[in-house]
């Protein structure tokens, strides 16, 4: 995964597209995050993002984050424990398998959508949308 290449293929709109979509369905919440930083450890990176994007302060607990970080070739999606107790370490073990297959075929965009859907449809199981269904994270895709 080549930063160059990897940004080249970026389609934000469609990813936050696919966030609002995902979104109307549970009250979950989910961010994508690309770093440009040289990182060691991918879920410790992921997990300090995670609180430094606020992400634990949602009402159930029940965000995920897509942590991609090209320069150093690695990636991890982790949840908060709301979702991580309703699923467990497999779901996120299959997750990042497929999102594997898609990065290994340089298809970067449709992996990171794929991984979007799957949380999304995650959430929307065990967090339903509820009346208010407030929007408690931005959807845009960030980086450092």
């Amino acid at each position: 995964m080549k930063t160059n290449h990897f940004l080249k293929q970026l389609h934000d709109d469609d990813i936050v597209a696919a966030i609002r979509d995902a979104e109307k369905k549970t009250s979950g919440e989910i961010r994508v995050f690309i770093s440009h930083r040289k990182i060691k450890n991918t879920v410790e990176a992921a997990t300090e993002q995670f609180h430094r994007l606020g992400m634990t302060k949602t009402k159930h607990r029940n965000a995920v984050l897509i942590y991609v970080a090209p320069a150093a070739q690695q990636f991890a999606v982790i949840g908060d424990e709301g979702v991580h107790r309703q699923c467990g370490d497999a779901f996120w073990q299959l997750l990042t398998q497929e999102m594997s297959s898609h990065f290994k075929k340089s298809e970067f965009t449709p992996g990171i959508l794929h991984a979007v859907r799957k949380a999304g449809e995650l959430l929307a199981v065990h967090f339903p949308p509820e009346p208010e269904n407030n929007d408690e994270l931005p959807d845009g895709v960030a980086r450092d």
